[in-house]
């Protein structure tokens, strides 16, 4: 068998100078072993005078000799090149833009890694690695015998011998804006000699050759990704779970969402999405931006003129939130002291009430926090004005209307003290199914279904020994306040759904009224959170659901300017009605597994491969009123009790 790898000069091939140089000129081209590279090498290393002794040539020829030491350092990880085309264009698609990296810099280049790219004037393109690939440096054939038996032998990969090649999206061009009084973004302290750093729409090429460096400065970073230098704390900016490190001090990031009026209205009140599957940390991340707008210094303008604190409304499945009253005993003083200095809010929230729907027989343990407890009831007044309380899910379009008249003829005899017990005797009367059966108003059949709807509705929900949720305005909304609405420990499905939308649909009728039952409600600016959002925000067929995204859609609509914002925790984002979705500005997306889920939250496609493989606590942010898309990674620590 013939063996095809190295091949060995026989002795007597090194008598003559003629084979041994033929033989050298080979090795240069492609050398197979380590020592032939370092062989090759020494032998450039060489004089003239020593290579013609070596070659045994007689001939006594002289050469001059020159200084071959570089000049200078290199910059950067690579240049610009033009090989395949340098183009940028208004359609990203249409854009050419790769960067040749050199040997020593290829191990430390990643797909999503920030670059800059100067211009002559001192301009900068920032943008962002999109692909890396090898090609071959010399016209050569590697998918052959003898190539691969001697990269099996090879104890090292010879950079040299290939091209590697960066794919660069141009983001932003940066560039010093002398006559600007203060930053639009995070470069507020960039370039104080001369003037504040700003970055426009990518509208030049730049040139080839041009040096592409890893952009370093946080400054620069903040302002071409357009990260406000100030906002709520998100987590910290990162790719491929690695967090971005800087020159700087701290050498992190900080991701913060806009939190002013300068550019619009606080994203706070144009409302935010929490995406993740479970055991992604999304409670966990959802804790922490909690505690960050609870921050005691934390305020906003009410059209009166006042500035007021965020008051919280939170509805918990999982018993878990009214935790954030509690320190997280496992943060330490180092910890603590690190978050202070980046600005992060962290400690228990002590003005901490967990409002406990009261349903009878059904109680409540509370024992894993320490916040104040005050239990409520849901009078049956409120069905007055919101029938599809009391409807279920299966009313259809004539059956709704004659529920509607039901009440208002119950109201109207009994007024608002009328209690549940005492709409169910009212519906047992025959003499009014017979009248309102003669009259038109009510077909019998029909008046049939309603009263089975009513009945259906779970026994101690309305009614209890407990004080009206109608009554308790000024608890449940406190400026600065936290109100934890738990619901785990309820019966059933059906009383959990009856207590969250009776309660969120009082805050939000409040809200949107010109007429408030409530000024405290009204006059105070409310953040509604509701964790699994999918439960109670789902597009369905039926009269309720139709009634309940509505109230939502207006509440989405409206909220900016009265100060009123949605935050969502959902594990199953596709099934939230798409009228409420789409007015969702914020978007914090962690762990996803299922593709229709990541469909479902419209994010960016280079992001959007990232979901499914993403370690719990990392998250990609979609905010496109605050910043380009960007992935984070969230704190390890709660900043909060967490957990047991």
């Amino acid at each position: 068998m013939v063996d095809l790898g190295d091949f060995e000069p026989g002795s007597g091939e090194s008598a003559s100078g003629q084979a041994d140089s033929n033989r050298s000129t080979a090795g240069d081209a492609a050398p197979s072993t380590s020592e032939e590279t370092d062989a090759a090498a020494t032998s450039a290393d060489r004089t003239p005078s020593d290579a013609a002794e070596t070659d045994g040539s007689s001939d006594d020829v002289a050469f001059e000799r020159y200084d071959a030491a570089p000049a200078g350092q290199d910059r950067g990880i690579g240049a610009i090149a033009v090989s395949q085309g340098l183009r940028v264009a208004e359609d990203g698609d249409d854009t050419s833009l790769r960067a040749y990296v050199t040997t020593g810099n290829r191990d430390t280049v990643r797909l999503g890694k920030y670059l800059l790219v100067p211009y002559p004037d001192d301009e900068l393109l920032f943008s962002r690695i999109t692909a890396l690939e090898y090609a071959q440096e010399f016209q050569t054939d590697d998918a052959t015998e003898i190539h691969a038996r001697r990269a099996m032998r090879r104890d090292e990969f010879e950079e040299r011998d290939y091209k590697f090649v960066a794919s660069l999206d141009p983001l932003a061009v940066l560039f010093e804006d002398e006559s600007a009084g203060g930053s639009e973004t995070g470069g507020s302290d960039a370039g104080e000699d001369d003037g504040d750093l700003k970055r426009r729409m990518v509208d030049r090429v730049p040139k080839p050759g041009a040096v592409v460096a890893e952009a370093t400065d946080p400054d620069q970073i903040k302002t071409g990704l357009k990260i406000p230098a100030d906002g709520i704390f998100l987590g910290h900016l990162s790719v491929g779970g690695e967090k971005v490190r800087t020159a700087a001090q701290p050498p992190t990031i900080d991701y913060r969402l806009r939190d002013d009026y300068d550019h619009g209205d606080p994203l706070v009140f144009r409302h935010t999405l929490v995406a993740g599957g479970t055991g992604s940390g999304k409670t966990h991340a959802t804790k922490n931006v909690l505690r960050q707008l609870l921050a005691e210094d934390r305020t906003y303008e009410m059209d009166d003129g006042r500035s007021a604190r965020l008051a919280v409304v939170q509805f918990d499945p999982q018993d878990e939130y009214a935790q954030m009253h509690d320190d997280n005993p496992a943060m330490d003083d180092a910890t603590a002291r690190r978050y202070e200095r980046e600005g992060i809010v962290h400690g228990g929230h002590d003005d901490t009430l967990a409002l406990v729907p009261k349903e009878d027989g059904v109680p409540y343990g509370g024992d894993n926090h320490r916040a104040e407890q005050l239990e409520f009831t849901i009078p049956f007044s409120m069905a007055r004005d919101r029938p599809w309380l009391v409807a279920g899910s299966s009313l259809n379009e004539n059956q709704y209307p004659a529920l509607k008249h039901l009440l208002e003829r119950f109201f109207r005899e009994y007024g608002n003290s009328g209690t549940y017990a005492e709409f169910l005797t009212f519906l047992d009367d025959p003499a009014l199914r017979e009248q309102l059966d003669e009259s038109g108003r009510v077909h019998e059949s029909t008046f049939d279904a309603v009263k089975r709807r009513v009945h259906g509705v779970p026994n101690g929900v309305f009614d209890q020994s407990a004080r009206p949720i109608t009554e308790l305005d000024h608890q449940l909304v406190r400026p600065g306040g936290l109100t934890v609405i738990p619901t785990y420990h309820l019966s059933t499905s059906r009383a959990k759904e009856l207590f969250v939308l009776a309660v969120s649909s009082m805050l939000i009728d409040d809200k949107l009224s010109n007429a408030p039952d409530s000024s405290r409600i009204k006059e105070t600016p409310l953040l509604l959170g509701m964790d699994e959002a999918h439960n109670f925000l789902a597009d369905a067929d039926t009269v309720q659901a139709r009634k309940v995204i509505s109230k939502f859609t207006e509440a989405a609509k409206q909220g900016r300017k009265e100060r009123l914002g949605l935050f969502l925790v959902t594990q199953d984002p596709q099934d939230v009605a798409e009228s409420v979705f789409k007015q969702i500005n914020t978007r914090l997306v962690l762990n996803l597994g299922d593709e229709d889920a990541i469909k479902s939250v419209n994010i960016p496609p280079e992001l959007e491969d990232k979901v499914p493989y993403m370690e719990k606590g990392q998250a990609v942010v979609y905010s496109p009123d605050n910043s380009e898309p960007v992935e984070l990674v969230g704190l390890p620590v709660c900043l909060t009790r967490h957990g047991e």
